[in-house]
């Protein structure tokens, strides 16, 4: 049966006693305003919030940092921390599970655009004939840089490697057929598809398995910029067949600012010896790695793009955060709730706010993630002046250039209170 909705507190209330992932709030720490209430904190897509064992596991390593120096990069396993020089592999499993993928196909290292760069180094390859790239015209600005450097590298200009795929005039959001259309009519010079899974601005989640199909047809590699799809939507990287993506850890991942990345390469790309692949010596093989020779052995996992060791003080805080990711059973109860915040925000904003503000998310389940990208139309309200009209009121969202207000409803913390209280705020700000 269908959920009911209603606009009044009541139903708020109604919708959090019956949620069974209620509780998990519980292992987050929530900003407080100046009055000393909690926030309503919606910018889960921006920055995640602080699991609290978070705290827990990086004292650990302090701790162990202290007691031992140099031997607790060979110290056994001890809950919760784990031997340095092997501390990536203590996230491998979780972090392969909530991305749909194989564990040899995942590692956390890096950067985000650092993975980009050390990836488009393996798979985008220009010939004479095929040399394009295929992004979207509004691409996060990191993604659009890595492009265009990486083809200047190979001595191309960007103007004539770069292909954009962009909304139809008047419209938003990216069309499925277009970008089918644009990988075909390109096929013969493309040498690489690189798009979101979700659109940072829109939200709009992307087909990634019709998107792999269509480029490996043309003869195409394919990867994924999962930033804003990693721990949102239940993933399947190595069953859409994706040759790599990368994504950031502190947006939904919840790992603190600038936390440590993740990387995929599929297995069908794992263990050949005739990939171009910038090398460090955290990436030969491992029983071999401290004899300091100078022949690269590479690890038959994704491991071998490996460069540095692990930074761990960056590192604990991604294990406090997937351990509550296995806690509530991942991503399938998570989505199951979000799809529910999701519906909730949706009749608040048809009944609340219908004509004052725009949702330029796509309305089918299947297409969005928790974001919703809203666009102020009141007349005589700036969309600016009514974020901080809404930060005023202890409500965080984000604001992205020119017209965005960017709203999350993050179902590990958020309650459906939360969403009442910021169509409420948003409500009495437009009236």
């Amino acid at each position: 049966m269908a959920d009911t909705f209603d606009t009044t507190p009541a139903c708020a209330a109604r919708l959090d006693a019956e949620d069974a992932l209620a509780h998990i709030r519980d292992d987050f720490i929530i900003p407080v305003t100046p009055m000393g209430d909690e926030e309503v904190y919606l910018a889960g897509n921006s920055l995640g919030l602080q699991p609290r064992a978070v705290r827990n596991y990086v004292e650990s390593e302090l701790d162990k940092w202290g007691r031992l120096g140099v031997k607790g990069h060979t110290e056994p396993d001890r809950t919760p921390t784990f031997p340095w020089q092997a501390y990536e592999e203590s996230l491998t499993d979780q972090m392969a599970t909530l991305v749909g993928a194989l564990p040899a196909e995942v590692v956390v290292m890096n950067g985000l655009t650092v993975n980009l760069h050390l990836l488009m180094a393996t798979f985008y390859r220009p010939t004479q004939s095929r040399f394009k790239v295929l992004i979207e015209e509004h691409a996060f600005p990191s993604d659009h840089f890595v492009v265009a450097s990486q083809v200047r590298h190979h001595g191309r200009s960007a103007e004539e490697a770069m292909v954009t795929a962009s909304p139809r005039p008047g419209e938003d959001l990216l069309r499925t057929d277009d970008l089918l259309e644009t990988i075909t009519k390109h096929g013969d010079e493309l040498a690489l598809v690189l798009l979101p899974g979700v659109h940072y601005y829109t939200g709009q989640v992307l087909p990634l398995a019709e998107l792999v199909e269509a480029a490996h047809r043309v003869g195409a590699m394919v990867g994924f910029d999962l930033a804003h799809a990693v721990g949102n939507i239940p993933l399947g990287l190595h069953d859409d067949g994706a040759d790599f993506a990368a994504w950031c850890t502190y947006k939904y991942l919840n790992s603190g600012p600038g936390a440590t990345a993740g990387c995929f390469v599929n297995q069908r790309h794992l263990g050949r010896n005739d990939l171009n692949r910038f090398e460090g010596w955290w990436g030969t093989d491992k029983t071999t790695r401290f004899q300091m020779e100078t022949v690269f052995e590479p690890i038959p996992t994704v491991e071998a793009w490996q460069l540095s060791n692990p930074p761990v003080l960056s590192m604990a805080p991604i294990r406090a955060s997937l351990d509550v990711f296995e806690t509530v059973g991942g991503m399938g109860p998570l989505r199951e709730k979000s799809e529910k915040q999701i519906a909730y925000l949706d009749h608040l904003l048809d009944q609340m706010l219908a004509g004052r503000v725009e949702l330029i998310t796509p309305r089918p389940l299947m297409e969005r993630g928790c974001q919703f990208s809203l666009r102020v139309l009141a007349e005589g309200h700036a969309g600016r002046r009514v974020l901080e009209a809404l930060e005023a009121e202890g409500v965080t969202c984000d604001w992205r250039h020119p017209d965005v207000i960017r709203v999350a409803p993050v179902p590990l913390y958020n309650s459906f209170t939360d969403i009442y209280r910021f169509a409420k705020a948003m409500d009495g700000i437009l009236s």
